[in-house]
């Protein structure tokens, strides 16, 4: 018994040595793929041009002004309720959900088409952003690359992110000037 306890331990030793070595060859690194992408040029470019758009102005109008409705009229209730007969207090109530109703349709069409854009420059820079990771994993020798996410803790030197954004603006700024 005594014999087999050794052998198994020795044999564990070796393993684990064997495993520290192929570890010891490995290369391995982080990469947070939202920041990349939404951090590169192309996107921020993107984004610029949506926020600047006459219908998303419109709708950050539209909700802006609900909400400033909605203020005036809380201000307005809070001085005057007391003085209100049941009909005025029901008629105002019914005015401000009527803006509150205004307000939540338009922040959930400004949601809309945030959401929108963003599935947009995705779709857009995919091909391009795998591209430049790869060049970069190539150009690091990484073995294991892994989400950013799902890591606890990296060395910061491990994480690409912002060398695969820097990659990817040169790729998108060379696609755009040809």
């Amino acid at each position: 018994m005594s014999n087999l306890k050794s052998v198994v331990f020795f044999l564990v030793g070796i393993f684990g040595t064997l495993s520290v070595a192929v570890s010891a060859q490995e290369k391995l690194a982080v990469i947070d793929i939202q920041s990349a992408m939404f951090a590169s040029d192309y996107a921020q470019n993107s984004v610029k041009t949506s926020l600047e758009s006459a219908d998303f102005v419109a709708l950050k109008a539209k909700a802006e002004g609900s909400a400033a409705d909605l203020q005036a009229m809380a201000k307005e209730a809070e001085i005057k309720r007391l003085g209100w007969s049941a009909e005025q207090s029901a008629e105002h109530q019914k005015k401000m959900s009527y803006s509150k109703a205004d307000y939540d349709l338009a922040v959930q069409k400004i949601q809309g088409e945030q959401q929108q854009l963003q599935q947009k420059i995705m779709q857009e820079l995919s091909p391009t952003f795998q591209q430049a990771l790869s060049e970069v994993v190539a150009e690091e020798k990484v073995t294991v690359l892994l989400r950013a996410e799902s890591v606890i803790i990296a060395n910061p030197e491990s994480n690409l992110t912002a060398k695969v954004v820097d990659r990817l603006n040169k790729l998108t700024n060379t696609v755009s000037t040809k």
